[in-house]
């Protein structure tokens, strides 16, 4: 473990309900002042304060502010992981345009809720061992599931599969995060349509020879 992933560790790992309630409270509280207020201001005594807890309580479980914003960049994470678990569960079949529409989909879902908090986490979050372990995982995850859809789907023409999987996993990300998280607003439904035209006309593109 390096000193940085010391520094951001969590204090306390709660046992009881109660425990993790509060825990759970520090963190909800955190999203709202980061993204009411931004990182520089969102300091940890306003996070106590929305929290409904003394500052004494909220250093019990986490040491400073960066290590509460990777927490919740971890709970992004996970929740990610919850809906791509789902939408495996409901595998999306049909026209190759309604299947990336539905891995698309998913992926704005999961970050249209808080664009501020997302702008935080993305420009802020410290990079720790654990989190780029995390998000390491999350995408070998994700490519070899594209993958399989794509080997399996009839009207992919691209000739490596591994590197489209790649590809679109990260182009998806990468963008969505990007353009979600952008200070001016973006119409969402248009976003969604030229993303997944841009991505069906890649993927059924004869092979180059």
């Amino acid at each position: 473990m390096t000193s940085d992933d010391r520094r951001i560790r969590p204090r306390k790992q709660p046992r009881q309900v109660r425990a993790e309630l509060t825990r759970q409270r520090i963190l909800t509280a955190a999203a709202h002042v980061f993204g009411d207020h931004g990182y520089a201001a969102g300091t940890t005594n306003r996070i106590a304060e929305r929290a409904g807890i003394s500052i004494g309580s909220l250093y019990q479980y986490f040491p400073n502010k960066d290590a509460i914003l990777a927490e919740l960049l971890i709970r992004h994470i996970d929740a990610g992981m919850v809906a791509f678990d789902r939408q495996k569960a409901d595998e999306p079949s049909g026209p190759l345009e309604d299947v990336l529409r539905a891995l698309v989909r998913t992926v704005i879902e999961n970050h249209h809720d808080d664009p501020r908090l997302l702008r935080v986490m993305i420009e802020q979050a410290p990079r720790s061992l654990r989190l780029l372990d995390r998000v390491a995982e999350e995408q070998r995850t994700r490519v070899a599931y594209v993958r399989d859809l794509f080997e399996r789907h009839p009207e992919v023409r691209v000739g490596d599969m591994e590197t489209a999987a790649r590809l679109v996993v990260a182009t998806v990300e990468l963008v969505v995060h990007q353009l979600i998280a952008a200070p001016d607003p973006i119409d969402v439904t248009r976003f969604e349509n030229e993303l997944v035209a841009m991505l069906t006309r890649y993927l059924t593109a004869a092979p180059a020879d």
